[in-house]
């Protein structure tokens, strides 16, 4: 599912946005924070070098009905605030998407991150725009639970491969030496690994905008594409070992085919003479 980061620049008349312009050196972190009907309740974190200073402003603003300390430090004070116009907080209920916590704000710039379907975060992204926020969209990434995506014996041969090198560019380990530290044959390292690989291509796919993917189509995919590199594709496997089961503990397919793989060391360059 992806998670998005978006920068929505405030406009002036929101308190958080006053007062993080005016102390444009002050940090100010959102640690919990509940819309109402007509107002939101928050807890924030505050860091600034005059903290007094700070609050002593958070009261005096007219859109904060109610300002108490929580706790003070140096330089550090935790406010539970009462406010009469959230605009973030209004905005994510319209669109059914709530933001996630902690929401830092600096220089009347709030750091928004959302996880969700893209229609949600288009949604979120629209209610901006009907309230007059100005944003971007700093980053789109996707979010994989492992836990959901893959089984436990997958998770620990992928760990493995990436621990070893396996996925590194060149690679520092071969499909035999993954195999070999697990203590499985070499086909089913394969076959696991091309599993894994797929689950985790297709929960990335799906995701895209305007990139439907069936199941056929998906499997399609993920079996045609090649490897883009000049060394032998380790991982791919025939035809005849996908329909062999993931626990297949033949070697066959390691004789031909695109799950051929060579252990041996890389030939000597060819030594230059001088005249």
């Amino acid at each position: 599912m992806p998670q998005a980061r978006l920068l929505v620049d405030l406009p002036d008349g929101p308190w958080i946005a006053d007062v993080s312009r005016d102390f444009p050196d002050a940090g100010v972190r959102v640690l919990t924070a509940v819309p109402d009907e007509s107002a939101g309740f928050a807890l924030i974190r505050l860091t600034a070098r005059d903290v007094d200073a700070v609050i002593a402003e958070m009261r005096d603003h007219g859109a904060l009905s109610k300002v108490s300390v929580m706790a003070r430090g140096d330089g550090v004070a935790t406010v539970r605030i009462e406010t009469t116009a959230p605009l973030l907080l209004v905005a994510a209920k319209r669109s059914g998407l709530p933001i996630e916590m902690p929401l830092d704000i600096e220089d009347g710039v709030a750091e928004v991150d959302v996880t969700g379907e893209h229609e949600r975060v288009a949604a979120l992204g629209k209610r901006f725009d009907e309230m007059g926020l100005d944003y971007e969209v700093e980053r789109v990434r996707q979010r994989v639970d492992p836990v959901r995506l893959l089984t436990d014996r997958q998770q620990e041969l992928l760990l493995a491969a990436v621990e070893l090198g396996y996925y590194d560019v060149p690679r520092q380990s071969t499909l035999t030496e993954v195999a070999d530290h697990v203590g499985i044959a070499k086909s089913t390292c394969s076959e696991t690994l091309q599993r894994v690989e797929r689950t985790v291509v297709r929960e990335f796919v799906d995701d895209l905008p305007n990139r439907p993917l069936d199941d056929d189509e998906a499997v399609g995919a993920a079996d045609a594409v090649p490897e883009a590199t000049d060394e032998v594709d380790a991982n791919a496997e025939t035809d005849a070992n996908t329909d062999g089961g993931a626990d297949a503990e033949t070697d066959a397919n390691t004789d031909g085919g695109a799950d051929a793989e060579t252990d041996a060391e890389p030939a000597p360059s060819r030594p230059t003479y001088h005249s």
